[in-house]
């Protein structure tokens, strides 16, 4: 554990692993131009190769350490929105370790709006292949305590940083082609988007069937999953019938301040429930999402019920990590 971005910087220049925080969620770094570091990368996450990595640049003045050309589309999205929780896939610079884009001639990157990781990304001064510091197919880490539990005999160093603001992964958008294309839903919604780039398309999920190496993580092999069974509901009423001996087992969250009561024995969801977390807005939701799913697998909950954001714009984002928690993918 360091706090140090210095330190953090030259274990990264040294082809060693570090993780760090960002507003997302925190991030497993390694040297993108390093075939070594990023071979460990994958191993320490237990990463299929298939699965490209997002790399992280310190300022928009960097975009040449990874990308051999970027293309209007994204040049424009990225000056509108980063630093921040966006990720604008590219041609890739062919100093990238081949492992970093799965073999694709293109590349995620992204220039995150945290102090300490604009800090070590900037000492660092390379392109830094960046996915969650997590277990792969685990729920993401948003504080470095999450990051210890999962990875601290993993990697060499974690950077400890304040808590995610965010709390889920950036918006991708793939800029390489004739058309942008949402690949990956997040804080930036498709509406704000498109207040830049009005032709923005979504990717549309049977393309998986007729491209087997996609440009963007997260589109393909489980993620986001606790140990724990994961169940979504949309009404309370739904959740409240379930009998005690049930729900004293189980990890509950809502989006509702208000607590209701069981008819019958007059008790709220925070008096029957194992562990209960009411959220207050989605981005509340979002913020704690992944830390309220690690810690009902703390407790040992038997299950988890979510309560499943709606289906629009602002809902989008988490209700995606909501369906791949429960094992959908739609």
């Amino acid at each position: 554990m360091i706090e140090d971005t210095c330190v953090a910087a030259q274990a990264l220049q040294s082809g060693l692993l570090v993780a760090f925080p960002t507003e997302t969620v925190f991030g497993l770094g390694a040297d993108a131009t390093n075939p070594k570091a990023i071979a460990r990368l994958f191993m320490a996450k237990g990463r299929p190769s298939d699965n490209p990595l997002i790399v992280h640049l310190g300022s928009i003045d960097h975009l040449s350490l990874a990308a051999e050309m970027v293309t209007e589309s994204a040049q424009v999205l990225l000056e509108k929105f980063s630093p921040g929780p966006l990720t604008v896939v590219v041609p890739k610079h062919p100093s990238l370790a081949s492992a970093v884009t799965a073999g694709r001639e293109t590349v995620g990157i992204r220039i995150p709006n945290h102090p300490q990781a604009l800090e070590l990304l900037q000492r660092c001064n390379r392109p830094v292949a960046a996915p969650s510091a997590n277990r792969s197919g685990r729920p993401s880490c948003t504080t470095w305590q999450a990051v210890w539990e999962d990875m601290h005999s993993r990697v060499d160093y974690i950077l400890r940083g304040d808590s995610c603001q965010i709390g889920i992964e950036s918006t991708v958008v793939d800029c390489s082609g004739s058309q942008p294309v949402q690949l990956r839903a997040g804080a930036i919604t498709l509406e704000q988007l498109r207040t830049v780039v009005p032709d923005i398309k979504t990717w549309n999920q049977p393309e998986m069937a007729i491209d087997p190496t996609l440009p963007s993580p997260g589109l393909r092999h489980a993620h986001y999953q606790p140990v724990a069974p994961v169940y979504l509901f949309d009404y309370h009423q739904q959740v409240i019938e379930l009998p005690d001996s049930q729900l004293a087992q189980s990890a509950c969250a809502d989006l509702s301040t208000t607590r209701d009561r069981d008819g019958a024995s007059g008790q709220s969801l925070a008096e029957r429930c194992l562990l209960y977390r009411s959220f207050s807005s989605i981005a509340d939701y979002m913020r704690g999402f992944y830390e309220f799913l690690r810690e009902a697998d703390r407790r040992g909950a038997a299950r988890i019920y979510l309560q499943i954001a709606p289906a629009n714009d602002q809902g989008a984002a988490l209700r995606d990590r909501q369906l791949r928690a429960a094992g959908k993918t739609n």
